[in-house]
Order: structure tokens, then sequence, then C-alpha cells
């Protein structure tokens, strides 16, 4: 059993963009799903397939997303920020710039799971859940 996670999410994503594996299968939660889906509608990932047929929780199947000409992954870096012994909150005014801008901060907020800069229009704050770019 894993004490994290959101860690081990972001840690199998990560480790199949550096295999050059095209598709990873996590298993699924509610936090996570809402992070895939936020993963594709910022473009990192190709596409993503909820299964509620294998386990009690079910998987997510991720299609990972890799430049047509140099075959370089669209996920440079994951990076989880939060952790459980040390959680790092943001306020709305406060919200971290990840690669100036190119990156995208993916925040907790107490209106649902949203990016930072959506989270800084509708002027929520939250814990800042992981970095992407």
């Amino acid at each position: 059993m894993t004490t994290d996670p959101i860690a081990d999410y972001l840690t199998r994503v990560r480790n199949a963009v550096a295999a050059g594996h095209r598709v990873v299968e996590v298993p699924a939660s509610n936090l996570k799903k809402e992070i895939t889906k936020i993963l594709f509608d910022q473009g990192f990932i190709l596409s993503y397939k909820f299964e509620d047929k294998q386990g009690p929780q079910g998987t997510i199947k991720i299609a990972l997303k890799y430049d047509k000409l140099t075959k370089d992954p669209v996920i440079k870096k994951i990076q989880r920020i939060s952790k459980p012994g040390l959680r790092k909150y943001a306020g709305a005014n406060e919200m971290p710039r990840v690669l100036n801008g190119l990156g995208i901060a993916i925040v907790s907020t107490s209106a649902g799971v949203m990016t930072g800069k959506q989270a800084t229009g509708q002027n929520v704050g939250g814990e800042v859940l992981c970095y992407v770019y």
C-alpha cells in the first residue's frame, strides 16, 4: 500500500515517459481522475479512459503524447510539490508561475481541482499538488 497515491500516480507517468511507453495504467481515484482531466485539457496527454472493472477502484489508462517529428515526450517534468509530511498551500494572489508561465501548477481548491491560472481567475487558493511542464 502506498502512503502517497498522488506521488505514485506521478511516478508511474514519469517512468512511462522515460521508458517511451505509449500507454500507462494507474489505479483510479476521484482526485487522480481530476488530475488526468486537467493534463488532457492542457494538452500534456493524448487521451485517457476510466475503467471500472479491475479492483475495487478501477484503473485509468493514459495515452502519453509525443512530438511527431522528434519523438520527444510532451511532459518534460512532472513534480510533486505538496507532500503528506509537508503540505504547501498558496493563496489566490500568490499562485506559483511554473517555468515563467509555460508550465502549469495543479491546485486542489475548495472549488475543485484546477490549474493555478484558473484558481487565480476564480480568486481561490489551495494546496499546490504538482508542477507539470
